[in-house]
């Protein structure tokens, strides 16, 4: 059974599952990290990991070199979706640990093999003592966030000297956030297949990912692209989103964004907070939105329809929801995300 049939459902029935915390998160804590290089795979990681299992495998993730002699035997999932393509390489057996397991749910094609894998945190990283205490060798982080010290996570320093290393989703990498991309994701497939010694495993990640995306870009190919203004609501609270892997999202689904990730106010973090007018004066045909779950979805389709009623997007109820945990980087639900608004945006074309 194929991830794409499996998955579609079942991220559907996540939406149960509370996801605002964890996004929140995600909007504010990057405007505090420092840069680091984008995270990209090591030119010999693949053959090397192909070849006998004690042979050195390096990676560059976010301009930090990453060597590991042997494969991780202890492997940590920060977040539902890191957890997810763990689970996906299958090296359950090596996984000491998974964070954040409230803030979405895994698909239910994979989620059982999560059970007896201890978990460390429900709605926010691990606290510096309980992620060591489980001695991890590999940690695997959607964003350097996970790693910020003042909030009381372990930093990326401090694993290293307990003998850890981290490797931080390259579209969440601090000085890529703004740049990353859907496709972003095969880097992480590849590299951590690499380090974990399962390249074969990776290698079918990577082709399904990639024919899931050709299959998008071929059905929707040669139509007009429809503008589209992606938001999150919480509250009376409106922010854009103009950047980021959020932004490539949309440009992967055939959608014109009407928000320019050159304009001012994306220049130093992927989103940024409106006025409805904002809105109003680009007339978007579709809206795509955030949700952490059915009631946040509720409350939002009622706020875009209160505030927005002549906007287009409305009054033709294109209205696009897409659960939060799709947008984080390092996700394969980047690609649900993609499929879910192309359908949206071309009902006929697929």
């Amino acid at each position: 059974m194929t991830r794409n049939t499996t998955r579609a459902a079942s991220r559907r029935r996540s939406r149960t599952r509370g996801l605002s915390t964890g996004w929140a998160a995600l909007l504010a804590a990057p405007l505090v990290l420092t840069a680091c290089g984008t995270g990209v795979t090591g030119d010999q990681a693949a053959s090397d990991a192909s070849d006998a299992s004690g042979d050195t495998v390096t990676v560059t993730n976010c301009g930090r070199e990453l060597s590991f002699d042997t494969a991780p035997g202890s492997v940590v999932g920060l977040m539902p979706s890191q957890t997810e393509l763990l689970l996906r390489l299958g090296v359950r057996d090596s996984m000491a640990g998974q964070a954040q397991t409230e803030v979405s749910a895994l698909p239910e094609d994979v989620a059982g093999q999560a059970d007896g894998i201890p978990v460390l945190s429900t709605d926010a990283p691990p606290a510096r003592e309980d992620l060591l205490a489980v001695a991890p060798d590999l940690v695997a982080a959607p964003t350097e966030y996970e790693f910020t010290a003042e909030q009381g996570f372990a930093s990326i320093e401090q694993l290293d000297e307990n003998g850890a290393q981290a490797y931080v989703a390259t579209g969440g990498c601090a000085d890529r956030r703004n740049t990353a991309q859907v496709t972003d994701v095969l880097t992480d497939v590849t590299d951590l297949g690499a380090i974990l010694r399962v390249p074969e495993e990776a290698e079918r990640l990577v082709q399904d990912t990639e024919e899931r995306l050709a299959a998008v870009e071929e059905a929707i190919s040669g139509s007009e692209q429809p503008s589209v203004a992606q938001v999150y609501v919480e509250g009376n609270s409106l922010s854009a989103i103009g950047a980021g892997i959020e932004a490539d999202i949309i440009r992967t689904a055939g959608g014109a964004n009407v928000f320019d990730p050159d304009s001012p106010e994306f220049a130093d973090f992927f989103a940024a907070q409106i006025n409805p007018e904002e809105i109003v004066s680009r007339s978007p045909e579709a809206v795509v939105f955030g949700v952490s779950g059915p009631e946040h979805e509720e409350q939002t389709r009622e706020y875009l329809r209160d505030t927005f009623p002549e906007v287009p997007a409305v009054e033709n109820d294109l209205l696009v929801a897409i659960p939060a945990s799709d947008l984080y980087p390092g996700a394969l639900g980047n690609v649900d995300a993609v499929e879910t608004i192309a359908r949206e945006l071309y009902p006929d074309a697929f």
